[in-house]
């Protein structure tokens, strides 16, 4: 097996696990980084509204000019990005597999098509087996070869009795499903490790490659790990797909690769607040397979088997694995690692519990779990430091895009939202004579209801995503589905907010285990 690199920087969860003073300062401080500038923001505007109200007005309308063009601009990106995916849910991905030429000058000893192996990592805690199940089906009726396909579902040991049923059940009715099976129980209260998804998958694919893939003697570039949550449904088409993306880009071994998720396995019982913030997920990851340049690992996703042994599998001590995985490979090889966009969807559940409250409960919790990936940033600036490899522009790029986004995230929705009268509350009365003061919430206001043109988009593709109920969408349907983006704004600040209380607790050293969306097919009571 490939030794992982041996540089210490590259497992670092927290600040804490840092021997040195002078890097667990350095590290601590950059934790505080995204917490800092989201409070610092609020503080700036509260402050300045009250000292320079004219100064600030201007700003504001420049920032609400800025993001009227970027909603332009998404819309756009997002429009290209529906249609990339429908191209490609159209397309015969078992004939452009059959046919991708062979060999790769990456992949020299991948002559054939036949020699390419899946090995699939399902971690899974206490969801209930029938879910599992479901996932399992769906890959068992995949047009990839399946003998060529080996099943890990990891299973947890805190959890004895799901794990002893899982292992049972999986065992008595997919046993002779794929090429290969295994069911690993990870041990529980394991030193250095988080309890969680990560820990769990890298004990799931070690013990995989001492059962399954040493014994065969596969070579690693030959097999392409995925990792779907356990509620994934893939489609038919999908490892055609994604094989034929790994044998013909042109470098599989420093590439992830990465589909579209959609959570519509259960829309239609899903409450409106939890279907919106579902689909913005949804085409978020539209407008970021739109631009490559752009585009993180995020939740269900794959790589060769080769890159990830050498960077010494995922960390067993983060919460935000799905994205963690990119910038762990993007800092092992020296900036050398890109996202092939798949744009080709994989379902999984929407938050759903078996009422309103516990669903707006459980999306808090799940939205602050995805906004905890804050703790990237810290990983990230760290290793830059470490790593005089990357150049200044890469390091600058990413770097940028990252903490812009996470700002966006705790910020921008509610300045956006008090845009227009900020300087009006905190400014001094005379400056609510003046006709800056009179003009500002008029202006916000313009620019807010054009912007509506980007949410009337997201609804008219909502529409087309949904699934049909064993029917056609009637004209009321269509209607219903379009009129609940109208609580969009609502539903942003319902990520805005566990996001901000993800970066304080980051700032403040509280540090987040991870938390398992309860997977539960009951419907709530709508308001």
């Amino acid at each position: 097996m490939t030794e992982a690199k041996s540089q210490s920087y590259l497992r670092v969860g927290r600040a804490t696990e840092l021997a040195s003073k002078k890097h667990r300062i350095l590290y601590r401080t950059l934790e505080m980084l995204p917490g800092l500038t989201a409070w610092g923001t609020f503080l700036v505007l509260i402050i300045g509204s009250w000292l320079a109200p004219g100064f600030i007005s201007i700003l504001l309308i420049a920032f609400v000019s800025f993001w009227f063009l970027r909603t332009i601009y998404f819309s756009v990106l997002l429009y290209f990005g529906y249609q990339h995916t429908k191209q490609s849910l159209a397309t015969d991905w078992g004939k452009h597999f059959k046919e991708v030429k062979l060999p790769n000058k990456n992949l020299p000893s991948l002559n054939s098509p036949d020699l390419l192996w899946h090995l699939i990592v399902i971690p899974t805690a206490h969801e209930p087996y029938p879910v599992l199940a479901q996932t399992l089906e769906a890959i068992e009726k995949t047009d990839f070869n399946k003998e060529q396909i080996m099943v890990v579902v990891g299973c947890e040991a805190r959890f004895p009795d799901s794990a002893a049923e899982k292992q049972e059940l999986i065992t008595k009715n997919f046993a002779k499903s794929f090429g290969k099976l295994l069911i690993t129980i990870h041990p529980d209260n394991v030193p250095g490790e988080i309890r969680g998804k990560s820990s769990n998958q890298s004990f799931a694919i070690k013990q995989a490659l001492n059962q399954l893939v040493d014994p065969l003697k596969i070579p690693y570039e030959h097999i392409i790990v995925s990792v779907l949550d356990s509620d994934t449904r893939i489609s038919p088409e999908y490892f055609n797909c994604l094989s034929y993306h790994y044998l013909s880009c042109a470098k599989p071994l420093r590439s992830s690769f990465q589909p579209i998720p959609v959570y519509t396995n259960n829309i239609w019982e899903a409450p409106i607040i939890s279907r919106i913030l579902a689909f913005s997920t949804t085409f978020w990851q539209m407008i970021q397979q739109a631009r490559p340049e752009n585009l993180v690992t995020y939740s269900s996703q794959a790589l060769g088997l080769k890159p990830l042994v050498d960077i010494g599998f995922w960390q067993e001590n983060v919460v935000s694995e799905d994205s963690r995985i990119f910038y762990q490979c993007h800092l092992n090889f020296d900036g050398d690692w890109r996202v092939i966009p798949l744009a080709i969807t994989v379902s999984m559940d929407a938050n759903v519990a078996p009422t309103l409250k516990e669903t707006i409960i459980n999306i808090y919790k799940q939205q602050r779990r995805w906004a905890y990936g804050a703790e990237n940033i810290p990983y990230l600036l760290y290793g830059y430091f470490h790593n005089p490899r990357i150049s200044f522009v890469e390091k600058f790029r990413h770097a940028l895009a990252m903490i812009e986004g996470f700002h966006s995230w705790t910020t921008h929705s509610i300045v956006l939202l008090v845009v227009g009268w900020l300087p009006l509350w905190f400014g001094p009365k005379s400056f609510s004579l003046t006709l800056l003061s009179y003009n500002l919430p008029q202006i916000a206001g313009t620019f807010m209801r054009v912007a509506m043109i980007g949410i009337i988009l997201t609804g008219y593709l909502s529409i087309t995503l949904m699934p049909q109920k064993n029917r056609k969408l009637s004209r009321r349907d269509k209607i219903s589905l379009l009129l609940q983006w109208i609580l969009a704004p609502i539903s942003i600040l319902l990520s805005t907010i566990p996001a901000i209380d993800a970066s304080t607790r980051l700032m403040f050293g509280k540090y987040m285990g991870f938390w398992v969306t309860p997977k539960n097919k009951t419907a709530p009571t709508e308001p």
